[in-house]
């Protein structure tokens, strides 16, 4: 665990931090969550770590900061770490064809779109490249979505985690036998481009992609709770899942959420048992989109090297530029994503919001409602677990809990207020 000081030191307010202690106690007593931690990392230090609730609502055991959770999709920024990291040894260029490495996209055709039927394509106008599948441009989906007919074709060819596949490169074979859902380039759409990206990283590294994190970031960062699977001796610390009594589902995270949804939601109920999980046993197909398990702690450190520029306790695993040049907005003519055709994710309005190499990127505070800074960047999991990075203020915060979808409630909006109302320096 990094250095822990007290709050005013990295200027915080202790007083003032504790609006987060009253916030997370709400979640817990309003049964919008089963339990809860917040970690605030500022200048290079742990300013604030608060936890409450329980890992599962049965044994009543504390959700704590040794609490392992699902991150889902917090995954993505890790894989896409990998992806740069043989970037900068010069596997890849960004603009290179993903059917140079994985030639069985070579003729996945685009489908034409609404009112059409999946078998009425195209050609792809252009190759679907590295950049396309590090921005999630790249014309893929998720079953989930359940918007159109091409992701209904991902359901019926059971392309999700877990799902059939036993391996991942089996798994992406499957993805490029459905049409794409646009043409790449031409909009910003939530896939499983990062899955895609995972097995390019087998492939330029020659390794499985669960011992290329393990030996290239997990060793190096001292991450030792994170893997695609809870290691030998943590059964007891991985936490139970929950979704709530009624109403949410995955399909609604793409969808706007209104203050009458999330007042129906009622309490909670059993999504899958931490003693149950099939996380508890060992995987061979390794979701660089969504397949790892982590602590705050070693979270914490993987965004402490982010934030400064690539590097922590002297091992370097990205060179500063690189970092910087994964915050600036990719999307075209500095487009946010509901201008790319995705005007709300997970809660979360995506006016002012642009996306980098592996994460949103913020744009503009005011335009995006929200009180942040321009160039923040973050993301989440489905579990409502989140991040985000500031390095106008030298400051990163990890949220952990354990709810699907997470569309459920605007957790993110109302963390991100009450970290920020404390900072007096």
């Amino acid at each position: 665990m990094l250095e822990r000081v007290t709050p005013e030191t990295v200027g915080f307010s202790s007083q003032r931090l504790g609006h987060i202690d009253s916030w997370l106690h709400a979640q817990i007593e309003s049964e919008r969550l089963a339990g809860a931690s917040v970690l605030i990392g500022r200048r290079g230090k742990i300013a604030s770590l608060k936890t409450a609730g329980v890992m599962d609502l049965d044994s009543g055991k504390a959700f704590d900061e040794h609490t392992l959770v699902r991150i889902y999709s917090m995954t993505k920024a890790v894989t896409t770490v990998a992806a740069m990291m043989l970037y900068e040894e010069g596997h890849f260029q960004l603009d290179d064809p993903v059917a140079k490495y994985l030639p069985e996209f070579a003729e996945t055709p685009v489908w034409r779109g609404a009112g059409h039927a999946l078998t009425d394509v195209e050609p792809q106008q252009q190759p679907m490249t590295v950049r396309h599948v590090m921005t999630h441009t790249s014309g893929l989906t998720y079953g989930f979505m359940q918007d159109n007919v091409v992701d209904e074709a991902y359901r019926e060819a059971d392309i999700e985690f877990p799902g059939t596949a036993a391996t991942l490169a089996e798994l992406v074979e499957r993805v490029a036998q459905v049409p794409l859902l646009c043409q790449p380039g031409s909009q910003w759409n939530y896939s499983v481009s990062t899955d895609v990206l995972g097995r390019l990283v087998e492939v330029w590294s020659g390794l499985d992609l669960d011992e290329f994190l393990a030996t290239r970031l997990f060793v190096p960062l001292v991450m030792t709770d994170t893997g695609f699977n809870v290691k030998p001796g943590g059964e007891d610390r991985f936490a139970s899942l929950y979704v709530p009594e009624s109403g949410g589902s995955m399909a609604s995270v793409g969808r706007s959420v209104t203050a009458d949804d999330a007042s129906e939601r009622g309490g909670l109920k059993l999504q899958e048992s931490g003693v149950g999980s099939r996380f508890l046993e060992p995987t061979e197909l390794f979701s660089g989109g969504g397949g790892l398990v982590s602590s705050i702690g070693d979270y914490a450190r993987f965004c402490q090297m982010l934030l400064n520029g690539g590097e922590l306790d002297g091992v370097r695993l990205l060179g500063r530029k690189t970092v910087e040049f994964m915050r600036l907005n990719r999307l075209p003519d500095n487009r946010d994503m509901a201008a790319m055709g995705q005007p709300v994710w997970s809660e979360t309005s995506y006016d002012g919001i642009g996306f980098g190499i592996g994460w949103a990127v913020v744009l503009d505070p005011v335009k995006a409602h929200i009180v942040t800074s321009p160039g923040e960047h973050h993301w989440g999991g489905a579990a409502s677990t989140f991040f985000w990075i500031d390095p106008d203020e030298d400051l990163y915060v990890v949220f952990f809990t354990q709810l699907m979808p997470s569309s459920t409630y605007p957790i993110r909006r109302e963390l991100r207020t009450a970290v920020y109302q404390a900072l007096i320096d």
